[in-house]
């Protein structure tokens, strides 16, 4: 009995060590058909061992799990798993955003990173906010209180109650978040009273422009709904593409205010007429366009030019009132197509035209056209055309902003890029702004002509064009054949050596006399000579 009990207790001891060595190496055991009775055997017996040592018998599950926390292996699995559940769920909602095609109504952009280095203040509000993007950020916050303010003025001069906006705006909820690019964080009752808030104010600045401030209820002193020096800084504001509220809500607005809810087309009106003051012409609207513009409160037909010109926002309409009136040149190619698929623009050749300095050399000349459309350039016999441009404190911002649109937009022309390349190559120092300034075609209220130059140099310095397709390549073919015809820069060579001023002349003319002169005396000379009088 002793040896049986010895024996017994040298097995559980061989089993203890065994357990002992699983443990510390940290390797866990596998199960295989083999060593099932083992395994058996020895969680049994450990069960046994851990029981007489007064320890609860689910500790060696809590040691095991422990251990293998400890294995990098093992702790890998659930990270991974996360990872490829993050992974998939992208995928997922890239799948829903492509099958939705959110980006089909897309119209109003943030502009892009490589567009905003050369001067971001012309892309940021300074004073007030409209949509989503810059809303509700400390610095512009100053002027929420005259948008509560406006809206008040609305509801009391229109005798109707804000329920009645909330529900038309909560209505355009989802069509008006597709406008926006990215994911807008305002809540669903957040984005409608920003629509209702800021809509009312922007309709009522155009309406208090057009029919004046005082008739609307303002006071003649008012801090905004005045015509004082804020409201230019208001014009370059609303005038950002970052900075603006779909067209379509408008409409909305101001259908609800006049009692005409499926009315479209007149906050068109208004917002050229608001925004002229920025036109780049010192062309300003005529009055009988002004007394349309203005007629256009009421309920008339009187004839209205712009009446057509639709539009996303309001920036796109100024953009449609600048680029009015009249077909434009189609583009020519200039490079051979050797497919017809669509071509990727060639940063490599941006140059359209050599500058004034260099035209000048060549014999063409610059005169001033009459027309308000300062993009409408023409050229014809060695003169080139150009029409009156006015630049002033806000036009890098409009023109960047236009540019911006137009490389942002799919569905819209390159005009306005075409043209601010064209008068980039143009400008190259502040001698060519001198010239163009003496001949009539550029007037600036900058502080001197290298400020024009440097200005235009910087507006298109990351700007993907395409020359093929720029209504002005035509116009740029032509003026590049008759640079390169050498009879035409020989001539002018001779016109600017010696027809330059009157003196010139007149020492060209004495001195041709007295080479004629000089041919007639030895002439009779030699013919004295050979036939002497009989």
């Amino acid at each position: 009995m002793v040896a049986v009990f010895n024996k017994e207790l040298l097995s559980w001891y061989l089993i203890t060590l065994k357990l002992r060595e699983t443990v510390e190496s940290g390797i866990p055991r596998t199960s295989t058909g083999t060593n099932k009775s083992l395994d058996l055997t020895e969680d049994q017996s450990d069960h046994q061992l851990h029981k007489q040592q007064h320890v609860p018998s689910d500790s060696l599950q809590v040691i095991t799990i422990n251990e293998d926390d400890e294995n990098p292996e093992k702790a890998a699995v659930p990270q991974e798993s996360e990872w490829i559940i993050s992974i998939k769920e992208k995928l997922d909602q890239a799948r829903q955003d492509d099958a939705a095609g959110s980006w089909a109504r897309l119209s109003i952009y943030r502009v892009p990173h490589y567009l905003r280095e050369g001067d971001i203040k012309a892309y940021v509000p300074q004073i007030v906010s409209l949509g989503p993007y810059h809303h509700g950020k400390r610095r512009l916050r100053q002027m929420d209180p005259h948008k509560w303010r406006s809206l008040h003025r609305v509801l009391k001069r229109t005798n109707q109650e804000i329920q009645l906006y909330l529900d038309s705006m909560k209505e355009l909820e989802e069509k008006t978040r597709a406008c926006y690019e990215g994911t807008i964080t305002l809540s669903s009752n957040e984005f409608v009273e920003m629509l209702v808030l800021d809509g009312c104010f922007i309709l009522e600045l155009f309406q208090g422009a057009a029919v004046g401030f005082e008739r609307l209820g303002y006071s003649r002193n008012d801090p905004v709904f005045a015509m004082r020096g804020s409201m230019h800084a208001i014009h370059r504001d609303m005038i950002m593409l970052e900075n603006q509220i779909p067209l379509f809500v408008l409409d909305k607005l101001l259908g609800i205010q006049l009692g005409e809810p499926d009315h479209k087309g007149k906050v068109a009106r208004l917002a050229i007429r608001f925004f002229d003051p920025l036109m780049p012409t010192d062309e300003p609207l005529s009055k009988s366009d002004m007394n349309r513009l203005g007629s256009s409160l009421g309920h008339t037909n009187t004839f209205d030019p712009f009446s057509d010109l639709g539009g996303l926002h309001c920036l796109d309409v100024f953009r449609r009132s600048l680029l009015r009136s009249g077909p434009k040149p189609i583009p020519r190619v200039w490079l051979k197509k050797r497919s017809n698929a669509i071509r990727v623009a060639d940063k490599r050749r941006q140059q359209l035209i050599h500058c004034v300095s260099e035209l000048r050399e060549a014999g063409i000349k610059f005169k001033k056209r009459k027309t308000d459309r300062f993009w409408d350039i023409k050229f014809k016999d060695g003169i080139l055309r150009i029409p009156r441009l006015l630049i002033h404190d806000g036009t890098k911002s409009l023109f960047l902003n236009l540019i911006s649109f137009e490389q942002c937009h799919i569905d819209c022309s390159n005009d306005i890029t075409s043209y601010v390349i064209f008068m980039d190559n143009l400008i190259n120092s502040h001698e060519d702004v001198a010239y163009l300034h003496y001949f009539g075609i550029i007037e600036h209220w900058l502080g001197s002509d290298a400020e024009v130059a440097d200005l235009f140099n910087r507006l298109c310095q990351e700007v993907v064009f395409d020359i093929n397709n720029s209504y002005l390549s035509h116009l740029s073919e032509d003026v590049n054949r008759y640079y390169n015809n050498r009879w035409n820069t020989w001539r002018a060579a001779l016109k600017h050596r010696y027809f330059n001023n009157p003196w010139a002349i007149i020492s060209l003319f004495a001195a041709f006399i007295l080479l004629l002169l000089t041919f007639a005396q030895t002439f009779y000379g030699i013919y004295g000579y050979y036939r002497p009088p009989s």
